[in-house]
């Protein structure tokens, strides 16, 4: 049997605390970190140093951008609705995380994968299931291990890091800090305890003091339902989402504090950031509302809903999954055209919307003209709520 295993690799508290854990049991530790485009260049450079710093036998740095805008964040923006209807799911690269973990292991003819997941939340069920789903292999959670005799689990491994000379940044101190292409999510400290976030508790959205005082406009332009070019320029997926992040996050767009139902039955809690995903969201329902047919409007939510709770729950690699993008893929033939999209600060609002796909009817304007008679509004109403009608005059 290998030595070798592959740990899926941040460069925060957690998975830096994984490296010396598994050193000091025998295993030979090879770091993957995905870059599904929430760092720079800089931060980059950070983690490569703190895996070197650690003394792993190699790393490897994946460049994940493209795989996270076709695997999740098309699909999702046809779905169009976040987790319980607030969260937009930005720990989904998770799933890619692990692909990329898989794939350096099979480099390494080792079946042993290795993550920073705790006992308490839904990542280890994202990332056992997503390893499960691909193979037999082994999966070693340092984490989940340590909360067997400790209840201070991350204080347990900062004195841990430090006590072999390795030190902790601060800001990971207080919070689990998660950024991707998708956004920011933080948990820990007063978070944690259902109190007002410090201010500390911020990544890149501005807060209401530093807004610009200028409004900002951009313009999305869509081809059945995918993003393909920003204000005339056309772009792959991924880079229009970045554009996104930086046009958006000055002015506090996507910032939000959740509180939702885990996989695991416990109550999370945590801030997120998502500028981008959430004025990509905007644009696109806007586009929808106007060109799908009202049937479609009302269904469509149903299958969304399910397909969120599909991802968030770690099933990833099921089939359903794949059915209903079916159908959601299906529904979007039509959604093409140009959203314009306006802030002030805060929130982001479509202001304009041009499709040849509108269902718009030529001789009527909603409560203003109309291509038909007086007779046969009145004739609708009378039909349209016959029922109703007559239970009220049955049962007077």
């Amino acid at each position: 049997m290998s030595k070798d295993i592959v740990l899926a690799f941040s460069g925060g508290l957690d998975t830096s605390f994984c490296v010396p854990y598994l050193q000091e049991r025998g295993w030979a530790v090879h770091t993957v970190f995905a870059d599904t485009g929430g760092v720079d260049a800089e931060e980059r450079a950070t983690i490569e140093a703190r895996a070197k710093e650690l003394g792993v036998a190699s790393h490897r740095t994946v460049d994940g951008g493209p795989a996270i805008w076709n695997g999740f964040v098309k699909p999702f923006v046809w779905a169009g609705e976040g987790y319980q209807g607030q969260y937009p799911l930005l720990v989904s690269d998770r799933y890619l995380i692990v692909d990329a973990a898989l794939a350096r292991a099979a480099e390494l003819g080792t079946r042993a994968i290795a993550h920073g997941c705790t006992g308490m939340g839904n990542d280890q069920v994202r990332f056992d299931l997503a390893v499960k789903a691909q193979g037999n292999y082994q999966i070693v959670a340092p984490i989940r291990e340590i909360q067997k005799e400790h209840t201070q689990t991350r204080a347990y491994e900062q004195a841990y890091l430090e006590e072999r000379g390795f030190g902790v940044r601060a800001k990971q101190k207080s919070y689990t800090i998660n950024e991707n292409l998708l956004g920011v999510t933080m948990s820990g400290g007063e978070i944690d305890r259902w109190e007002a976030p410090g201010e500390g508790a911020r990544g890149w959205c501005k807060p209401r003091a530093e807004w610009p005082a200028a409004p900002l406009r951009v313009t999305l332009s869509f081809e059945q339902g995918e993003a393909v070019a920003l204000d005339g320029e056309k772009l792959p997926g991924h880079q229009i989402l970045a554009r996104l992040n930086q046009l958006f996050a000055p002015y506090g767009v996507g910032r939000g504090i959740y509180t939702g139902d885990t996989v695991i039955g416990l109550k999370g809690r945590i801030i997120f950031e998502a500028p981008g995903l959430i004025s990509l969201l905007a644009a696109h329902r806007a586009l929808e509302d106007a060109v799908l047919s009202k049937q479609q409007n009302r269904f469509k939510p149903e299958v969304a809903r399910k397909w969120v709770e599909l991802v968030y729950e770690g099933f990833f690699q099921d089939p359903l999954k794949t059915d209903l993008e079916a159908f959601l893929a299906s529904s979007q033939s039509q959604v093409n055209g140009e959203v314009t999209l306006e802030t002030q600060g805060g929130t982001v609002t479509a202001v304009a919307v041009a499709s040849p796909h509108i269902l718009n009817a030529k001789g009527a304007t909603y409560a203003q003209s109309a291509d038909w008679g007086v007779e046969e509004a009145e004739g609708f109403i009378k039909l349209f709520g016959m029922s109703s009608t007559l239970w009220a005059e049955v049962n007077r």
